[in-house]
């Protein structure tokens, strides 16, 4: 089964009402490793005022999150609300504030927070994480154009496309949708093209 989690580590900042939120990601596989990343950002701003944390992983189907200090429900709750509205896992937010002497309100902090939060994961970028198959396909040029179709319809990356005499190909395809994929390249083909599987491996698209 697929999921998805942030693809790097990022930073992110935003200046509001001379408020400094410096919004941080990465990627963790535990929560030691988010308790971890967690402690490294509040290290590295221990002069801040607030250090904001929110985090969700597929172990133990855990979400924790932390206002630090600021108002209930305004800071650490719109952090875990943009990691959830991404549909992300195994991933963990802070957002550091800078206090710029001016008071934001309910409403302001919110959307400060919301923005630090969203901001940094939607510039890291998103990794989809699952169990694919490799597929090897051996085609001749007049059934190249039959094929790529049936890879995109499949989802399927195309890894490697070497053109000779005929046409060699390499796939990494979703591993539930492996077997139809061949299937159907064989059959669009006629029995020309040779399609087989030739490995497996979790990956990243």
């Amino acid at each position: 089964m697929s999921y998805k989690t942030v693809k790097k580590a990022h930073e992110f900042r935003i200046v509001e009402k001379k408020s400094e939120f410096i919004g941080y990601c990465a990627p963790v596989k535990s929560e030691d490793e988010a308790v971890a990343f967690v402690n490294s950002i509040k290290k590295k701003h221990s002069d801040a005022r607030h250090n904001v944390y929110a985090y969700v992983l597929r172990e133990g189907f855990k979400e924790r999150f932390s206002d630090d200090g600021e108002p209930h429900g305004t800071a650490g709750m719109p952090v875990l609300d943009s990691i959830r509205k991404l549909g992300l896992t195994d991933t963990a937010v802070v957002v550091t504030r800078y206090f710029g002497g001016i008071l934001l309100g309910t409403g302001g902090l919110v959307r400060a927070y919301t923005s630090a939060a969203s901001g940094v994961l939607k510039e890291a970028g998103v990794n989809e994480v699952g169990e694919y198959t490799v597929v090897s396909v051996h085609a001749n040029y007049s059934d190249y154009q039959k094929i790529i179709p049936l890879a995109s319809f499949f989802g399927a990356r195309t890894e490697e496309s070497i053109f000779s005499t005929d046409i060699d190909m390499v796939f990494t395809v979703k591993k539930e949708k492996s077997e139809l994929f061949i299937r159907e390249i064989i059959d669009a083909t006629n029995g020309r093209a040779r399609a087989e599987s030739v490995g497996e491996r979790i990956d990243f698209v």
